[in-house]
């Protein structure tokens, strides 16, 4: 199975910190669903646009996909 990228885009003055904070909740809902993730993390693009992101199997599409409803996602190489 491959692994998809799911991403939450934020912006404005303080979107670093809620990126920061979006990707703990992420962890703590892994944690909740005994999902084992790839990576959750989160990254600055700018100083005013940040994203979390979670990389799990492709399994656990269809579970991130109507729970927590991500901006986008992709195919993780």
């Amino acid at each position: 199975m491959r692994d998809i990228k799911f991403i939450w885009d934020f912006r404005g003055e303080f979107a670093s910190k809620t990126a920061e904070h979006h990707a703990n909740h992420l962890n703590e809902f892994c944690l909740k669903n005994d999902l084992n993730p790839v990576k959750i993390s989160f990254e600055n693009i700018t100083s005013y646009y940040s994203v979390a992101y979670l990389v799990t199997n492709e399994s656990n599409l269809d579970l991130i996909k109507n729970s927590l409803k991500p901006h986008r996602a992709h195919v993780f190489n």
